[in-house]
């Protein structure tokens, strides 16, 4: 008989026990032998090589769903009119194109309150083009007067310098008569001497010295009649130098008289002129007011957040009166990240994204082992704090990995996941230990960018 033991609150105590009884080989295990020991063996050796296994360190951020370019992100649509509200093209939910209407505006200003302000507007315009015509024509006629004026000028002067010249041949003719005269009495002085001394002699008699004295005398009278006559004809030089003088003058006072006509014909077409560039604004801009009553779309999308309803609601100037989404939208993710993750991040870098709403099952240190995850590359990165106390990022999605699902919407979540170095789980445990940031990450670059 084998024995087995009992424990007693004394000690031990031997018991008799049939070894061959069915039922003690079934309910103990003496004879059986136990394997702990390797089994802890095999687990310390798997977790000793677990640790060796590469591990992805990486950055968790929070951020929403955006659009990369500034022009596909939703869209204010804004009045530039004050105005009420007269009727509605479209509602919230509608999808526009782009120049579709979406709202008519009414007249809230007296100034423009008139249906006719645009033909009367016009009116104007053309009443002061008439204007500017008959400027320009009394312009032309002065002109042609100036014309005219300076041609008669020209013939009254040629015509007196004609006259002149006459008139200075007339003086020339006179000093050589004059000339001639005074040579004759010359020789009729030297007559009379002689004749005197030929009547002292008795070589000729008193009748024949008289009539040698009158024609001296005669002489005399005939040179101062040539005198006069020479004097007479300088006068009449003088004169027409003068008549010259007054016939120019006269012409020129007509002629600037002329030319003030035309300048101030000109300068009142100019000012014309200038009241018709400000008539053709004022009617352009009445002409584009009337067409900013009817607010359109600018460009298609969604129309959502109507502000105003009601017909008859007025309208500030540049107020809202409802958001446009876009349809065609390239998105891009925003995402937050602490100041101290902020130099881990570069452009260029690799992120991995799980939107709202996709099933996915992550494993932030092993990415080829998720499921549902998409890939992004950080496009941007913002260098001024924004008002949560963050740095904005802008990721773009990554073409060389599957696509975003169609089905994404903007503002809607998404959680980041900013992948950096490879390192084993160790040296990730003994950082985390130490309390250590993560390796810096430096995008690969191209061998011709580093040849470069």
């Amino acid at each position: 008989m084998n024995t087995n033991y009992k424990y007693l609150n004394e000690g031990f105590e031997e018991l008799p026990v049939d070894k061959n009884l069915s039922s003690f080989s079934k309910i103990y295990r003496i004879g059986n032998s136990r394997h702990i020991k390797l089994w802890i063996a095999i687990i310390l050796v798997a977790l000793i090589a677990l640790l060796f296994l590469p591990w992805t360190q990486n950055i968790n951020a929070n951020g929403n769903i955006t659009a990369i370019k500034q022009e596909q992100r939703p869209q204010e649509i804004n009045t530039v009119l004050p105005g009420k509200i007269v009727k509605w093209f479209v509602k919230e939910g509608d999808y526009v194109k782009t120049g579709d209407t979406i709202l008519q505006l009414g007249e809230i200003k007296v100034d423009y309150f008139d249906p006719q302000l645009l033909e009367r507007t016009q009116n104007q315009i053309n009443a002061k083009k008439n204007s500017a015509n008959a400027y320009e024509s009394k312009a032309a006629a002065a002109q042609a007067q100036t014309s005219v004026l300076s041609a008669g000028r020209a013939l009254k002067q040629a015509s007196i310098d004609n006259k002149i010249e006459q008139q200075k041949l007339k003086v020339r003719n006179d000093e050589t008569e004059l000339i001639a005269v005074n040579n004759e009495l010359s020789v009729y002085k030297r007559q009379i001497e002689a004749g005197k001394i030929m009547l002292d002699s008795g070589a000729v008699s008193m009748i024949d010295f008289e009539k040698r004295k009158v024609n001296y005398q005669n002489a005399l009278a005939k040179r101062t009649t040539s005198e006069n006559k020479l004097s007479q004809s300088k006068q009449e030089l003088i004169n027409l130098s003068i008549e010259q003088n007054i016939s120019v003058m006269d012409y020129n006072d007509k002629i600037s008289k002329a030319d003030g006509d035309r300048f101030g014909s000109l300068s009142s077409a100019a000012a014309t002129e200038a009241d018709i560039s400000k008539l053709e604004n004022t009617y352009s801009s009445y002409d584009i007011r009337n067409k900013l009553y009817y607010v359109t779309a600018s460009q298609s999308g969604q129309i959502t957040k109507a502000k105003k309803a009601g017909i008859g609601e007025m309208l500030k100037e540049g107020e809202m009166i409802a958001e446009i989404v876009p349809d065609n939208i390239e998105y891009a993710v925003e995402m937050y990240v602490e100041p101290m993750d902020l130099p881990l991040v570069n452009i260029g870098q690799k992120v991995r994204f799980v939107f709202d709403g996709i099933p996915a099952i992550v494993f932030s240190g092993w990415p080829e082992g998720s499921f549902g995850t998409f890939g992004g590359i950080i496009s941007a990165s913002e260098t001024n704090v924004s008002l949560n106390g963050k740095f904005r990022v802008l990721v773009i999605e990554d073409t060389s990995e599957k696509k975003w699902p169609k089905n994404l919407r903007m503002g809607s979540g998404a959680r980041g996941i900013a992948l950096l170095k490879d390192v084993p789980i160790y040296y990730e445990l003994w950082r985390h230990i130490n309390g250590f940031p993560p390796d810096f990450y430096k995008p690969a670059k191209n061998n011709k960018e580093e040849k470069k």
